[in-house]
C-alpha cells in the first residue's frame, strides 16, 4: 500500500522520506486546506530529497473559482514545477455551481503531462461526485483524492467504497482525511492501494504572543478576500 504524505514544509518532506513513506504532496498552509509551495521550498526539497514530490497547484485559499488571471498563475506553477523535476501535479477547477470546469481542468492536464495528474479534495465539493468521476477519467486524470464528502475518511468508507468500485481500475481513488496510525488499516482492507495523511504533530516553538496574526474572518470558503479598489482609493485621498 502506497503512503502519501501531506508534507508542509522542508522538515515535513525529509521526515517522510527518512521515515519510509513513498510520495509526497508538497504544499504550504494546511490550515486553509493547503496552497501552492513557495519557490524556495520547491527547490530545497527537489534539490535535497529524492522521496517523489507531487505538487498542490492551488494559488489561494477558499473556494476553487479562479479567474483570469489566477488562472494563468496555476499554469506559470505547474511550468515550473516541471522545469524542477517535479512527478506529479495536484490540482482542479470548479465552477461558481461547484461543478467541474472540464475545459479549464483539462488545460491543466495536458500542461501537467507527461506528469500524473491528481485532482484534489474539491471533488469533496460536487453535487454528483459518480458523475464527475466519470468526467475526470474521460479527461485524463489519475488519481482523486477525496474523504468521500465527509469531515473525515473514515466516516465516509462506505462511499470511498462506492467509488471504487465505480471506478474499475480507471482512476485511482486516495483515500484523505482524517487518516492516522488508528484507522489506517481500514482503508487497506477495504482494498485501497494507496492512503493520503498528514500524520501532523504540533510542537512549541515560540511564547504566546500579544496578539494574534490569524483573522477569523478570512476563513470563510464561500468568499474571498481582496483589497478593495474603492476603499484603497479613498484612503489615498485621505492621506495625500
Amino acid at each position: 500500500m502506497i503512503l502519501e504524505i501531506c508534507a508542509n514544509s522542508y522538515q515535513s518532506a525529509k521526515n517522510a522520506q527518512d521515515a519510509g513513506a513513498h510520495r509526497i504532496e508538497l504544499c504550504s498552509e494546511l490550515a486553509i486546506g493547503g496552497i501552492t509551495p513557495n519557490y524556495g521550498l520547491l527547490k530545497q526539497v527537489i534539490n535535497n530529497l529524492s522521496i517523489e514530490t507531487f505538487v498542490l497547484i492551488r494559488p489561494r485559499s477558499g473556494n476553487f473559482t479562479y479567474s483570469k488571471e489566477e488562472f494563468e498563475i496555476m499554469k506559470s506553477n505547474i511550468k515550473l514545477c516541471k522545469t524542477f523535476g517535479c512527478a506529479g501535479i495536484v490540482s482542479g477547477v470548479l465552477h461558481a455551481d461547484n461543478t467541474i470546469d472540464i475545459e479549464r481542468t483539462k488545460q491543466l492536464i495536458e500542461l501537467s503531462k507527461p506528469l500524473p495528474f491528481t485532482f484534489h479534495r474539491a471533488f469533496d465539493w460536487v453535487l454528483d461526485q459518480e458523475e464527475t468521476l466519470e468526467q475526470l477519467i474521460e479527461i485524463g486524470v489519475k488519481r482523486v483524492l477525496t474523504s468521500g464528502q465527509n469531515v473525515t475518511a473514515e466516516k465516509a468508507l462506505e462511499v470511498l467504497k462506492t467509488l471504487k468500485h465505480k471506478a474499475k481500475n480507471r482512476i485511482t481513488i486516495l483515500p484523505g482525511g482524517g487518516i492516522s496510525v488508528d484507522n489506517a488499516v481500514i482503508f487497506k482492507k477495504a482494498g485501497f492501494n494507496e492512503i493520503h495523511a498528514s500524520l501532523t504533530q504540533l510542537g512549541k516553538v515560540n511564547e504566546q504572543p500579544q496578539i494574534a496574526m490569524n483573522s477569523d474572518k478570512h476563513f470563510n470558503e464561500t468568499s474571498l478576500a481582496v483589497s478593495s479598489l474603492e476603499k484603497i482609493k479613498e484612503l489615498l485621498k485621505i492621506i495625500q
